[in-house]
C-alpha cells in the first residue's frame, strides 16, 4: 500500500519539491493550506491534481487535527512557518505563534492522534546566528540574531522534547540557505535574479541591495528535499544539518548572476547599502558542516553554486520572455 505524507507549506519552495519528489517515490501527497482570499498555487499548478489539499492553520490546533484524521498519514513534514527574516522584526509575535508555537500544536495533535506518525521539523541555519564556531555542526551552540531566528530555536528543542519524552520519531533538518527559481522575490538571491534579468532586457535600471558583505552556505532546494525525506527512512530518529559546506558571498552571487546574462560591468547597476535593506542584527558567516548527513543518511547534494545561480537566472529569463 502507498505510504501517505502530509506537508505543511506546501504552496512553499520546499513544500512544492517536496511534493514532487514524493510523487515519484509513489506516496499519497496531502498538502494542509490557509484559507486565503487569494491562494497562490503557482508552485504546485504541474501537480495539483495528484494531491489533496486539506485546509488547516498552524494557529488553529483543532484543524491540524482534523487534517491528520482525514489524511491518515504515515509521515507529516512542517515546512509552514512566517519564513522571512526581515517581516519578523516587523511581526515578531506572529512569527513566534506560527514558527515556534504551530510547532507545539502539530506535535500534540500528533501524540493525540496517532503517536506513530512520523515527524520532521524545519530547522534553520538561521539558529546558530552570531556563530561560536565555525563551520556549524548539530552540536553547535545556537545563538538566533532575529526573532525568526529565536522562534525556529523553540521549534527546534521542542522536536527534540517530544522526540525524548514520548518517544515520537521526530527529526529536525538544519538547513543552511537553499535556493531555487521558486524562491520568493523578496529573499536576496532570487531578488538578485530577477533583477539582472530585468537590467539585460531592459526593463530595470537598478539592483539595490543592503551590503555586498555577508556571506552564506548557498544549495539548491531541489537537492535538500531529499534529505529530509532520508531522515524519516532511518531506523531512529535524530537532528542533522544540511548544507553545502562552501561560503560565498552575496557580491559572487551578483557576479555569476550578471556573468549568465553577458554583463561584466556590473558594478554600474548595483547600489549598496540602503538602510530599508538592512537587518537590525545580522548575521555574517553561516557555513555548515554536513558531513554526518552524508554518512548516515547518504544524501549528496547534487549542484554547485555556480549551476544554482544559472539555473535561477535562466529560469527568469525565460518567465519575463513569457510575460511580454
Amino acid at each position: 500500500m502507498a505510504k501517505k505524507a502530509l506537508i505543511t507549506g506546501i504552496t512553499g519552495q520546499d513544500g512544492s519539491y517536496l511534493a514532487e519528489f514524493l510523487l515519484e517515490k509513489g506516496y499519497k501527497v496531502y498538502g494542509l493550506t490557509r484559507r486565503t482570499s487569494t491562494i497562490n498555487f503557482e508552485r504546485i499548478n504541474n501537480i495539483i491534481d495528484k494531491i489533496e489539499l486539506i485546509q488547516g492553520d498552524l494557529l488553529d490546533q483543532s484543524s491540524l487535527s482534523s487534517a491528520l484524521i482525514e489524511s491518515e498519514p504515515d509521515e507529516v513534514y512542517n515546512l509552514a512557518a512566517q519564513s522571512f527574516v526581515k517581516t519578523s522584526w516587523n511581526q515578531p509575535v506572529l512569527t513566534g505563534e506560527f514558527t515556534a508555537l504551530g510547532v507545539t500544536r502539530l506535535l500534540e495533535a500528533i501524540r493525540a492522534v496517532n503517536p506513530k506518525i512520523k515527524f520532521y521539523q524545519a530547522s534553520s541555519s538561521e539558529m546558530f546566528g552570531k556563530v561560536t564556531e565555525t563551520p556549524q555542526k548539530e552540536t553547535t551552540r545556537f545563538h538566533p540574531r532575529s526573532p525568526y531566528g529565536v522562534a525556529k530555536v523553540y521549534g527546534h528543542y521542542i522536536t527534540v522534547n517530544y522526540r525524548e519524552s514520548f518517544d515520537i520519531f521526530a527529526c529536525s533538518g538544519i538547513l543552511f540557505n537553499h535556493e531555487s527559481p521558486r524562491r520568493g522575490l523578496e529573499f536576496v538571491t532570487r531578488k538578485i535574479s530577477h533583477a539582472v534579468v530585468r537590467i539585460s532586457l531592459g526593463k530595470q535600471k537598478k539592483l539595490e541591495l543592503g551590503s555586498l558583505e555577508p556571506k552564506r552556505d548557498w544549495g539548491y532546494a531541489k537537492d535538500y528535499v531529499e534529505a529530509m525525506w532520508l531522515m524519516l527512512q532511518q531506523p531512529k530518529s535524530d537532528d542533522y544539518v544540511v548544507a553545502m559546506g562552501e561560503n560565498h558571498s552575496v557580491k559572487e552571487f551578483v557576479e555569476l548572476a550578471f556573468d549568465v546574462v553577458g554583463i561584466s560591468d556590473w558594478k554600474k547597476y548595483v547600489t549598496v547599502n540602503k538602510p530599508e535593506h538592512m537587518r537590525p542584527a545580522e548575521v555574517d558567516y553561516l557555513i555548515g558542516d554536513a558531513s554526518r548527513a552524508k554518512r548516515i543518511l547518504g544524501w549528496q547534494p547534487k549542484t554547485t553554486f555556480k549551476r544554482l545561480v544559472e539555473i535561477m537566472v535562466k529560469a527568469d529569463l525565460e518567465r519575463e520572455k513569457r510575460s511580454k
